[in-house]
């Protein structure tokens, strides 16, 4: 029998012995080496200057403004197994995460870190599903394999003008990584507001083999009435005009249906382990103004499978008088995860500080006081 190489685990395979090797990168243990965690000294300062080595003496990072922080380098060949972090929900939108696999020079994931976990309005909005889980209040995880055969790297942008308080770990395997194994990837895009008649874009310029995983939107409605009347559409190995893939409307990509209306007359949060809307930012009449939701749909059983190349979009549409469909100009801010060969096709550019922004509602301007 073949070895287990222990790269994925799960209920049917616990018991298999390995000799892959288990590390933790974190503020206590920040090279992930065997027997160095917990070595940091307090001397004489700080909640453990009475304790001594070995009481959480550093468990966090900070990151200074408008700088960008390696937290995390591994060398050799593993995976990435599982992450949790938290940070002050202001930081959601402004600290970009990224990571590198086997030294390339573009990342493979670059996404606001609230947005990566499903946070995409720097509200709390509690998650339960397989790959993203986020539990009280901001405990940010991650599940999604992410293999390496050289190495990896981790970092965090700090785009705000405040000091980022990070808290991480990075749980992860060293052991060999299997010609077919792909590599983890995560892309942001947000268009605010949508252009007339013209499609969302949540992935595109994708060149190589691989399969789409997941999908995560912050969408802002910026009108009265229905907003999810707009197709999603998976435009695969040389598909030209027309997509292989077309979805019904967006309430059905992410598995719910008629409106996301239950009962009758609201809007009905849900979640699941592959799909749901776990957060819906509801009017308060005054300077929160507009409905926004957090949208999420895992392609885990159902991976969305090209050998070449790969784009995928979304429409917005609302109802108009006459039984007709109505060209919405909403925000919408898109994660797209997926696994493929490499190299990887360069990622646009993040926007600016004010483009990424998400308004807050947190009042009237303070010239009037």
């Amino acid at each position: 029998m073949k070895e287990f190489n222990g790269l994925h685990m799960n209920l049917g395979n616990l018991s298999r012995l390995s000799n892959a090797k288990t590390r933790s990168l974190s503020a206590e243990n920040p090279t992930g080496g065997k027997g160095m965690g917990a070595m940091a000294d307090p001397k004489g300062v700080g909640s453990a200057r009475d304790l001594g080595v070995g009481f959480k003496v550093s468990p966090c990072i900070f990151i200074p403004p408008h700088e960008t922080t390696v937290f995390g380098e591994i060398e050799g060949s593993g995976a990435i197994q599982q992450i949790w972090m938290t940070t002050d929900p202001t930081f959601w939108r402004t600290g970009i995460l990224r990571m590198y696999w086997d030294g390339e020079e573009t990342p493979s994931v670059e996404v606001p870190v609230g947005d990566f976990f499903c946070q995409g309005w720097g509200v709390r909005g509690l998650l339960s599903s397989l790959p993203i889980s986020v539990g009280p209040a901001g405990g940010l995880n991650c599940y999604f394999s992410m293999p390496f055969r050289k190495g990896a790297k981790l970092t965090m942008e700090n785009r705000s003008d405040r000091a980022m308080v990070l808290f991480y770990q990075v749980n992860y395997t060293l052991t060999d990584v299997p010609e077919d194994e792909a590599y983890f990837h995560a892309q942001f895009r947000r268009t605010n507001p949508t252009e007339f008649k013209v499609p969302h874009t949540i992935l595109d310029g994708v060149k190589g083999k691989g399969q789409y995983v997941g999908t995560y939107i912050a969408w802002g409605v910026n009108s009265n009435g229905w907003w999810g009347e707009g197709e999603i559409k998976f435009y695969m190995d040389g598909d030209g005009e027309f997509p292989t893939i077309c979805g019904t409307g967006t309430e059905d990509y992410f598995g719910g249906a008629w409106n996301f209306e239950f009962p009758g007359g609201k809007y009905c949060e849900y979640q699941t382990p592959y799909c749901g809307m776990n957060l819906c930012v509801r009017p308060n009449g005054l300077y929160n103004a507009q409905q926004r939701f957090s949208l999420y749909r895992w392609h885990i059983q159902d991976p969305v499978r090209f050998d070449s190349d790969l784009k995928v979009t979304i429409q917005a549409l609302g109802w108009q008088q006459g039984g007709r469909y109505l060209p919405l100009r909403d925000d919408i801010a898109s994660t797209a995860y997926w696994y493929q060969t490499e190299p990887h096709a360069e990622f646009p550019k993040l926007g600016s500080y004010d483009e990424l922004a998400v308004f807050d509602g947190a009042g009237p301007c303070p010239a009037y006081y």
